[in-house]
């Protein structure tokens, strides 16, 4: 099944009432536009036959016009009503749809979380669902209505016009306009998706010169990622005019269809008016009708241009519902961390993590050494749940961790990583992270833990703002801010990879003797290389 009919069938199911209600509106307003332009027609030409022979005294002339009135007047109110239900139901199952979408991302496992970037996620819940607002609006419902009208109006034209000229409209307009749609489609689709991926690419570039201008400008490389966003930009705006052209290209195609089949609409009912088969009057209904019938496939000559940037929306959206679901299982209680033969790889190189095994209980302390790229950073984040290991078991108290239920597995457990994020907000804002409840006086605790307290309070307190990133502090104070906000959740197994990394000694022993203070029961397991963290451990472990 194709992404773009998956999302359609997801959409479908969420707003359900509301688009069948749209769909039949829409064939409403097409229905509406045949019969006012031939009725318009009949009645232009029957009154003047009507003068010519001289009885336009007694031709009825109020039911028709009346006639024509209500039909424009019912068209608008259908139209409105069409585009009042369809753009609601639209946004409302977007909106649903980013919810889920965002919520298939946080799922997904941490090896692919963490090649996204802040860019790349912020494109996969808007340009991707942006670019699916035409999905249904501008492709599939329109569509539905043009087939239905043009079902609908073959039977009432062969009934009142005869069948030559209901047939000449049905097979010129579904045939020629499938042609036409489908050549569009053909020829848009290369640059639909070179515009939406140089769409991407730019919105990508731009945020990264805005986030990284600093680090940039230092070495000598903005005006380089000015030019790189400058070149996207530039490649969008070519690839857009590419698709602006096939799509001017079948709205001409698409014009010339309809002209032509109005004018052999024409022509087939003067052929029969002459022959005596057909009045004048209903032969001008099919000309007229033929114009109006040219409504059905115009709308859908920019839904087809745009077939190739829906469709790679789509699969991206589709593979981000797709995350697995977060694992279920029991609350148990940690009192150890086991490692037994635990090993991980990734792909065809060389294991990340050779085999490993260690137990941990409570109130020890144990320190993982190594060079770079021997597998401490790995150990953390498979002793947290983050990646799972190719070979072993790791044991999280009496139950394997995968056993876990991913909340308890989260009251139980901390990591720190080497690079912790803080946002945009206050101090306070910054601790409640982990503990929303918590009181003044526990945040204070926590940040006399870390030797944070008398930074903060020369910084205005808990209430002092913090920009993005945790700008306003320096390396060292926001590593131990991120430190204090882990000792809030009281873990039973706190993970830290390097956790005095940016501190002087002095400033460190502090730090790590507070850790212990504030949790004595914990068990600690770290990423270490420091002499100050691999003295303040019970035990260390050297990776090969």
């Amino acid at each position: 099944m194709s992404p773009l009919w998956q999302v359609f069938r997801w959409i479908w199911r969420d707003q359900r009432p509301a688009m069948l209600r749209g769909a039949l509106l829409g064939v409403a307003v097409l229905l509406a536009g045949v019969a006012l332009l031939g009725l318009s027609g009949w009645f232009i030409t029957a009154a003047a036959a009507a003068g010519l022979a001289g009885v336009g005294a007694s031709f009825d002339v109020f039911r028709p016009s009346a006639s024509v009135r209500f039909l424009a007047l019912g068209r608008t109110a259908a139209r409105y009503g069409e585009r009042v239900l369809t753009h609601d139901a639209t946004l409302r199952a977007f909106a649903a749809l980013r919810v889920r979408l965002l919520q298939g991302l946080t799922r997904a496992p941490y090896d692919r979380l963490v090649r996204l970037r802040g860019p790349q996620m912020l494109n996969r819940l808007t340009a991707d669902i942006d670019a699916l607002d035409g999905l249904p609006l501008r492709l599939v419902l329109p569509l539905i209505a043009g087939i239905a009208t043009q079902l609908l109006s073959f039977a009432v034209i062969w009934a009142l016009a005869g069948l030559a000229i209901a047939a000449t409209l049905a097979v010129g307009f579904i045939g020629g306009g499938a042609v036409v749609l489908i050549w569009a489609g053909r020829a848009g689709l290369a640059p639909s998706r070179r515009a939406e991926l140089a769409t991407q690419a730019f919105r990508s570039r731009f945020i990264d010169l805005v986030q990284a201008r600093g680090d940039l400008a230092i070495y000598g490389q903005l005006a380089a990622q000015q030019d790189a966003v400058l070149a996207a930009d530039l490649r969008r705006q070519t690839a857009r005019l590419a698709q602006d052209r096939v799509e001017r290209r079948a709205g001409f195609a698409l014009s010339c269809l309809g002209t032509g089949l109005a004018a052999a609409a024409l022509a087939l009912g003067m052929a029969l008016a002459q022959s005596g088969q057909l009045s004048p009057a209903l032969a001008a209904m099919g000309f007229f009708a033929a114009l109006a019938l040219s409504e059905t496939a115009a709308p859908l000559r920019r839904a087809v241009a745009e077939l190739g940037r829906m469709t790679l929306a789509a699969r991206r959206v589709m593979q981000g519902l797709s995350a697995p679901a977060l694992p279920t299982g029991q609350n148990h209680t940690a009192t150890l961390l086991r490692f037994d033969a635990v090993t991980h790889q990734r792909g065809a190189a060389r294991p990340s993590l050779p085999a490993l095994s260690f137990s941990l209980n409570p109130g020890e302390t144990l320190a993982l050494i190594g060079p770079s790229g021997a597998g401490k950073s790995t150990a953390l984040l498979l002793a947290a749940g983050l990646l799972h290991p190719t070979s072993g078991a790791i044991w999280l108290g009496d139950q394997p961790l995968s056993d876990w239920d991913e909340p308890a597995l989260r009251a139980q457990l901390t990591l720190v990583p080497q690079r912790a994020a803080l946002m945009a907000g206050s101090i306070r804002q910054a601790l409640s992270l982990a503990a929303p409840d918590a009181s003044d006086a526990t945040l204070w605790a926590a940040l006399q833990a870390v030797a944070l307290d008398d930074v903060i309070r020369a910084k205005g307190g808990l209430d002092a703002e913090l920009g993005p990133r945790g700008a306003g502090l320096s390396g060292g104070e926001a590593r131990r801010l991120c430190l204090a906000r882990a000792l809030l959740r009281r873990p039973a197994i706190l993970l830290l990879d390097e956790p005095t990394e940016g501190l002087d000694t002095a400033t460190a022993q502090l730090v790590l003797h507070g850790i212990r203070q504030h949790l004595p029961q914990a068990a600690i397991l770290t990423a270490s290389h420091r002499p100050v963290e691999l003295d303040w451990a019970d035990f260390t472990l050297r990776l090969p």
